[in-house]
Parts: structure tokens; sequence; C-alpha cells
């Protein structure tokens, strides 16, 4: 197998060919679009790797915390390093995300780097990245709606339940678990285990902000509700309904 320094390369220079191919492509389209266009072929490739590596390949995360790098958990690292290098760069250059979502992309980075150095603890950081990562395409799909216009509709809805659902019960609940075999089991290094924290820390910090927008959302949604049940025939002669935010 080639060395995990090769690998990263390999990986950014794909990234970013794909992404100046998507700006040749869709010219007429802004730079975030294409970017976003990348994130979500991220996403979704990574998702289905690292549950492939989690899952089938093994060793099971909860109970093999700190196991040794397997070849295949190193390739899925590498692939994820690449990108999270390249839209690091990206958000750097164009000043389009604040201090939380840098300091996640960071942490995932320097994670990454750490695991593929001491060359153990791979598994645990492929099960972070799947929790990371499983809510990234809805969130993405949610951005395309909103800039086609049609993110107030019953598909924005599905796409915001079932990214806060996702959220709530993988990077929360499943995530606090793998916390907790981590912090227990004495074969991780402290650093490790740290780092861990650290990242669980970031999306309890995301989470708040998710639930700030689902409360918003939702009591908007009673709301018009109750004023459609109250003047239908008002309702109706408008022809529309207020949009959330």
């Amino acid at each position: 197998m080639a060395s995990p320094m090769l690998l990263v390369l390999c990986s950014l220079i794909s990234w970013v060919s794909l992404y100046i191919s998507f700006c040749q492509i869709n010219s007429q389209c802004r730079y975030e679009w294409n970017c976003r266009l990348v994130t979500l072929i991220h996403g979704v490739l990574i998702v289905s790797f690292s549950a492939y590596v989690g899952f089938v390949d093994g060793p099971w995360p909860f109970t093999h915390p700190g196991s040794p790098n397997t070849a295949l958990q190193i390739q899925v690292l590498c692939l994820s390093l690449g990108y999270f290098i390249f839209d690091m760069c990206w958000c750097i250059y164009f000043q389009t995300e604040g201090l939380v979502m840098l300091s996640h992309h960071s942490l995932s980075i320097l994670g990454i780097v750490m695991v593929l150095a001491l060359e153990h603890s791979a598994v645990e950081v492929n099960a972070v990245i799947f929790g990371s990562e499983v809510t990234n395409p809805f969130l993405q799909i949610r951005w395309f709606l909103r800039e086609s216009g049609y993110y107030h509709s019953w598909l924005g809805d599905v796409v915001d339940f079932l990214f806060v659902l996702l959220f709530l019960g993988v990077r929360i609940g499943v995530g606090g678990r793998l916390l907790y075999c981590e912090l227990s089991s004495p074969v991780p290094l402290p650093i490790v285990k740290l780092a861990g924290a650290a990242m669980y820390a970031v999306s309890w910090i995301f989470m708040l902000s998710i639930g700030r927008f689902a409360w918003r959302k939702s009591n908007h949604k009673y709301k018009t509700w109750r004023e459609q049940s109250r003047h239908p025939l008002h309702s109706h002669s408008n022809g529309h309904i207020k949009k959330a935010f």
C-alpha cells in the first residue's frame, strides 16, 4: 500500500480537480454552489466507506478502541483528510464559515493526522467521521433547496426533520456511547481520548444551534396552522404561506 502521505496528496488533488471541473461546467453558478457539490459527494462517499469499514470489515469501534490501524481504515481516513484540507482552505479563503465550523475542520484534520502517525485508534476516528458526516448530505440538500427556491415545501420539512433526527440520534446519542467506550477503555492514549471529547463538545455546540432552529421552525409551523384554522377562507384567499425564516 502507498504511504499515507501519498494517499492524502492524491485525495487532495482529486477533490481540487473535482471542484475545478464543477466550476468549469457550472460557470454560471457561484463558487459556493460548486464547493457544496464536492461536499455532498464527499459526504455520500465517506459515509458509505466508513460504514463498511466500521460495520462490515471491522473491528467494532465500541469494543476495540485503540486497536492497530488496518489498511482499509487508512485509505478511508486519507480520502477524508484530503477533502478536509481542501474544504478548510476554501472556507478560509472565501471566509464563509464561523469559528465553530473551522474548529470542527481543524479537529478533524488533527485527529486523522494523529491516528495515522500513531498507527492505531483509526477504528474510533473512522466511527467519528461516519457520525459527523451522516448528516452532511441533508445539510447540503437543504442549502440547495433554499438556493433553488424549493425549501419552503414539504420536501424542505422532510430534509430538516431527517437532519435533526440523525444529528440527535447519531452524533449525540451514539456519539456519546462511543465517547464513553473510548474514555473507559485503558487502550487508547490520553491524547486520543482528549481529541474525542473535544469533537463531542463541538457536536453539542452544533446541537444547541440546531435545537434553537428546530424550536423556531416548529413554533412558526404551529402558529401558521392556528391562523389557518381560525381564518381558513382568509388563508386560502392569500394563496400562500408565510416563509419560516
